[in-house]
C-alpha cells in the first residue's frame, strides 16, 4: 500500500490498466478531553466538487445531495460523530466511477468541513483510504494520505485533502492536505477555485 504524503501523486491505475470504478473512504477520530476521559463527537462533513478546465463548478456532492448529475459519484451518508479509537473503519465514503464522469470534468477535489467549527488542531487524525473497485466488493486499500493533528491547523476549521484530475485517459490522484478557514462549503469551493485548480 502507498502511504502518500502532502504533494505527492499517483496515477489512478492498477496492473496497467485504468481504474474504472473507486472509493474514497474518509476516516477522522473524536475529540479526546480531560486527559482521554471524555470523547466528544466530531461531525466533519465530506465533500467533493467537478471542475472543468476552466475552473467551473460543474456539480457538488456532499451530505445533501448524495448523487452527481452524471450518476459518477455517489456519498453514502453523513456520519456525525467520528470514531472514539483509530480504526480502518470509514466514517464517510464516496464512490466514483471514474469511466462515468462527464468529459467536461477536468478535475475533482475532496475535501472536509468541521460542522460545529471545531479546529483541525484539536482533531487526532484525519485519513483518506483509496480503494480499487465498489463498496460492495470491499477490497483493501491501494494508497491512503494520512493528517496528524498539526499545531498550524489552529483556527482551521476545513480541509483541502486532495484532487483527481484527468490526465489523458486516465486520471491522477494528487495529495493536498492543506488546512483553510472557511466555515462553509460555498467559500470552501470557492478557495479551491483560486488557490488549488
Amino acid at each position: 500500500m502507498i502511504n502518500l504524503k502532502k504533494g505527492s501523486s499517483i496515477n489512478l491505475e492498477k496492473d496497467g490498466k485504468n481504474l474504472e470504478t473507486m472509493f474514497l473512504g474518509l476516516n477522522w477520530g473524536k475529540i479526546s478531553k480531560l486527559w482521554g476521559l471524555m470523547q466528544v463527537n466530531v461531525d466533519l462533513d465530506g465533500s467533493v466538487t467537478m471542475f472543468d478546465k476552466d475552473k467551473r463548478v460543474i456539480d457538488t456532492v456532499y451530505f445533501n445531495k448524495r448523487r452527481s448529475n452524471d450518476s459518477s459519484i455517489y456519498h453514502t451518508g453523513d456520519d456525525l460523530t467520528g470514531d472514539t479509537y483509530e480504526d480502518e473503519k470509514d466514517n464517510e465514503i464516496i464512490s466514483i466511477n471514474l469511466k462515468k464522469v462527464s468529459p467536461k470534468v477536468e478535475s475533482i477535489v475532496v475535501y472536509l468541513n468541521s460542522y460545529k467549527g471545531q479546529e483541525f488542531h484539536t482533531i487526532p487524525y484525519a485519513k483518506i483510504r483509496l480503494v480499487d473497485g465498489s463498496v460492495s466488493e470491499s477490497k483493501k486499500a491501494f494508497a491512503y494520505f494520512d493528517l496528524a493533528s498539526e499545531p498550524g491547523f489552529q483556527g482551521k476549521v476545513a480541509m483541502i485533502m486532495a484532487k483527481i484530475v484527468r490526465n489523458g485517459d486516465n486520471w491522477k490522484f494528487v495529495a493536498i492536505g492543506e488546512p483553510a478557514s472557511t466555515r462553509s462549503i460555498e467559500d470552501t469551493v470557492k478557495l479551491i477555485r483560486h488557490q488549488y485548480l
